[in-house]
C-alpha cells in the first residue's frame, strides 16, 4: 500500500454540495477529522486534505464521492525527517 494526499479545492458555495455527496457514498472517510478551510473566513476558494492508504491512485480517489473525486489530486507522499 501506498499513502496519497488527496487535495480537494471548491468554491465556498460548493460546501453543501461537498459534504452532502459523502451522504450516498460508502467511505472510510466518513466520520472522520481532516484538514479544512472551508469553516476558516476569509478563503477565496475552499480545500480539503485527506491522508489516504491505497494501491494505486484510482484506488485512492475512490474513497471520495465522484463530485469530490473530480475536483481532488492524489500524491503520492512519504515521510521525511527534516535535518
Amino acid at each position: 500500500m501506498s499513502r496519497y494526499l488527496l487535495h480537494h479545492r471548491h468554491e465556498p458555495h460548493e460546501c453543501g454540495v461537498v459534504f452532502a455527496a459523502f451522504k450516498g457514498h460508502d467511505s472510510p472517510l466518513r466520520g472522520q477529522p481532516t484538514h479544512a478551510t472551508c469553516a476558516s473566513n476569509g478563503h477565496a476558494v475552499h480545500a480539503i486534505w485527506w491522508t489516504v492508504e491505497a494501491a494505486t491512485v484510482e484506488d485512492a480517489l475512490r474513497l471520495l464521492p465522484f463530485y469530490v473525486a473530480e475536483r481532488t489530486t492524489a500524491t503520492a507522499i512519504s515521510d521525511v525527517e527534516i535535518p
